[in-house]
């Protein structure tokens, strides 16, 4: 990995019914502030939300959302990755291979244009799930691109309360992890998974969250973020449309325990894992379980 600039830019959905016309306004305003962004703080890398394109919760059922998401969907998006030369992470419904599989996804658009590599989400909300009257089918593995800026690795919104998942990313080599998010619940807890994840793993984290109403109704928070490998938020936004962005340093990001202190960072949360405890329990990790608690 060598240093560069990196961005997050929140934007609001049209809360308006969905409809390819919704969906055209939603690049359009997208790619504007992207190149806004770009422009502002020459960054390297920006990531946009999760569903940028359509909003979370769209209010169409699986079949209707298959039908209406266009199979160019990405095309202005690489077209504006080139134009910039920039790295551009974004989330966005995707068709499945028949009508009624939709994915999460998230894709990777490197500085020539091309789609580096799509993630798409493991750990759909409970409310989003087809399987449980939502819309989304859950993805089946991790992603960690290869680029002239480092090794990038993606999930996706409610994919970060899982460490499991952050854990296998960072071990396939993520130095940077894009969270393209549209998180429902409470900004502690946005900020303690981002954090966590980051500190877990010594990676970088860039957690962009959707902010404003989408078309059912569901307001979001903003509050994006540039996290260190040693869990300082170095970049922080507000609640409104705008974006944050940060300097990644490879040479810094593990030079001090905690920021700014004269205490060097002498552990590494990868290379220390006690692997023969894990590998005693790798059964107990792969078994299903359930919290003893009692649910809402």
């Amino acid at each position: 990995m060598r240093a560069f600039t990196a961005a997050a830019v929140q934007l609001a959905p049209s809360s308006a019914p969905l409809t390819q016309l919704t969906i055209e306004a939603n690049t359009r305003r997208a790619c504007e502030l992207t190149r806004q962004c770009a422009a502002a703080t020459g960054a390297e890398l920006i990531v946009l939300p999760e569903s940028v394109t359509t909003g979370f919760t769209p209010g169409l059922s699986s079949d209707e959302l298959w039908d209406l998401v266009p199979d160019d969907l990405l095309q202005p998006f690489a077209q504006l990755a080139a134009e910039l030369r920039l790295h551009l992470v974004l989330g966005s419904y995707e068709r499945g291979p028949e009508r009624g599989v939709v994915y999460n996804a998230a894709v990777v658009i490197g500085p020539s244009g091309a789609v580096l590599g799509t993630y798409r989400k493991t750990h759909p909300f409970g409310t989003e799930r087809a399987d449980r009257g939502g819309w989304v089918t859950p993805g089946d593995d991790t992603l960690v691109v290869d680029t002239e800026l480092g090794k990038i690795g993606v999930i996706i919104c409610f994919d970060g309360d899982y460490p499991e998942l952050s854990r296998i990313t960072a071990l396939q080599g993520a130095e940077v992890i894009c969270r393209p998010s549209a998180l429902l619940r409470s900004a502690d807890l946005w900020e303690l998974t981002n954090r966590a994840r980051a500190y877990d793993n010594h990676v970088y984290m860039i957690g962009c969250n959707a902010t404003g109403i989408d078309p059912a109704g569901v307001i979001y928070f903003g509050n994006s973020m540039i996290v260190t490998p040693i869990a300082e938020v170095i970049a922080r936004a507000a609640s409104h449309e705008c974006w944050v962005s940060a300097q990644l340093d490879p040479a810094t990001a593990m030079s001090a325990m905690t920021p700014g202190s004269s205490v060097p960072q002498t552990f590494d949360h990868l290379a220390d894992r006690n692997l023969a405890l894990i590998r005693k329990h790798a059964d107990t990790l792969l078994a299903e379980a359930r919290t003893s608690f009692k649910l809402g």
